[in-house]
């Protein structure tokens, strides 16, 4: 079924701090090529507006990548020696077609099931070639140099638990301020393709803390939830860089969500085939991971649901923008078939993808489907651009009247009194929790953001 859209409209007039800007980018090993493809666009679309020089993180308040999307997080806000982004998003297409086919080596052994042997021993991969890469382009780069706020995942063996690096907590604790390869090597740890990876951080008081660390995917493949929570965070724990006047609410939010591609249509697995399964065919089974594909998948497509649901609430549909293909087939939708016959693929998809309609998810299949009179994603994302164009020189003008730097990620914006602010964030939260109810009557058994919740944000 086909939903309206107002993405082809033209674009509404813009206030001084009209929205709060995220881009999420989700995990999917060698499929990072597709996010990179629809990235370079949208940078692209940007540079036509304000110059060749402007790069994305001089538009997002906060980019949140998972696994591969992790580095590609990295590599557009990692600065360089004159303090600007290490990579333009043009550049990220042509490093995995580089070194893609290094980091997962494709070996042709006599031996029919030579790859299956050979994760049943140790992980398929050393990830030497990959930890020395990321260590000679990150350097000794911290997570708080970043050139605005980054949010990136991993899961923690030891503690059994996420540990999410965020450049705003970073800066409030030396113990989460990891340096950008250690994160990196650790979001992309997939398990039986990567080892998990072990390092520390110390602070000035010699407290140091340990970190064992695989694949963000298993925590959030798609992190754009996780964004949103960071931002909020910021808003309670009343950090001024992200309040507005009226208190921050949930549809000034922009978010660009872009997907790594999925098998969905292909239909690969079925109950028939996994009954005969044991733990081995689990973990790998004709080239690929059916056990870390259907977590990472399931993750990615709750969060989407999540996601959509929450704007959905808000009246605020396209202040979301998915962009996300479900028909992969076969070996395009492995994480490490590193041909280049395969990647060159991978970017016909990415290029595809642009022009294909908009789409959101369907809360009863679960599948994508277009949206009525929503254009296509070049179309959506040349809007976007012109809104964070706008954005952006508003917020410039802004902090030049009042003697401000006019760096993204430094952005302040003033905000009421204490009181004040905590009757808004009161009125935004029953505001957010109203219309939940009224779009889902069931919900109105749980008790979304309850008051032991509030007490912590607000404590």
């Amino acid at each position: 079924m086909e939903r309206s859209s107002s993405f082809s409209q033209p674009d509404h007039p813009l206030h001084h701090d009209r929205y709060i800007t995220v881009l999420s980018i989700d995990g999917g090993g060698i499929k990072g090529i597709i996010p990179a493809v629809i990235l370079d666009f949208l940078e692209s679309q940007l540079q036509e507006l304000d110059g060749k020089q402007t790069r994305l993180a001089d538009y997002f308040d906060v980019i949140a990548g998972t696994s591969t999307g992790g580095l590609v997080t990295a590599m557009l806000t990692s600065p360089d020696e004159n303090n600007r982004p290490l990579y333009a998003a043009k550049d990220i297409k042509p490093f995995y077609l580089d070194n893609c086919p290094k980091i997962f080596p494709q070996t042709h052994s006599w031996f029919p099931f030579g790859k299956e042997l050979k994760s049943l021993l140790g992980p398929l991969y050393d990830g030497k070639y990959l930890h020395g890469i990321l260590k000679e382009k990150l350097k000794n780069t911290k997570l708080s140099q970043s050139i605005t706020n980054v949010v990136i995942p991993a899961f923690d063996i030891k503690r059994l638990q996420p540990v999410i690096f965020s450049t705003y907590e970073a800066k409030r604790s030396a113990l989460l301020d990891a340096k950008f390869s250690d994160i990196c090597i650790s979001t992309s740890a997939a398990p039986t393709f990567f080892p998990g990876h072990e390092f520390a951080t110390k602070d000035e008081k010699g407290n140091v803390r340990e970190y064992n660390l695989i694949d963000g995917g298993v925590a959030a493949n798609n992190p754009a939830l996780i964004a949103i929570s960071e931002v909020m965070k910021q808003v309670f724990d009343s950090n001024m860089e992200l309040l507005g006047r009226r208190g921050v609410e949930l549809p000034r939010l922009l978010i660009v969500s872009v997907g790594t591609g999925a098998a969905r249509v292909d239909e690969k697995y079925n109950t028939k085939l996994a009954a005969k399964w044991g733990i081995f065919d689990w973990l790998l089974y004709g080239g690929t991971a059916p056990l870390l594909e259907i977590f990472t998948q399931a993750s990615a497509d709750m969060v989407d649901f999540h996601t959509s649901l929450l704007f959905q609430a808000l009246v605020s549909e396209d202040n979301y923008l998915r962009i996300q293909d479900d028909t992969l087939c076969g070996i395009e939708s492995s994480v490490d078939v590193a041909t280049r016959e395969n990647l060159d693929r991978l970017v016909t998809i990415g290029e595809r993808l642009l022009k294909g309609p908009v789409s959101r998810v369907n809360f009863s299949t679960g599948l994508t489907e277009p949206i009525q009179n929503g254009g296509t994603n070049e179309d959506a994302i040349t809007r976007y651009a012109r809104l964070l164009s706008t954005e952006r020189k508003l917020r410039q003008a802004k902090n030049i009247e009042s003697g401000r730097p006019t760096t993204h990620a430094q952005l302040r914006i003033g905000c009421g009194g204490g009181i004040g602010r905590r009757l808004k964030m009161e009125s935004m939260v029953n505001n957010y929790r109203e219309r939940l109810m009224c779009y889902y009557p069931l919900m109105s058994s749980i008790n979304v953001l309850s008051p032991p919740v509030n007490k912590v944000f607000w404590k």
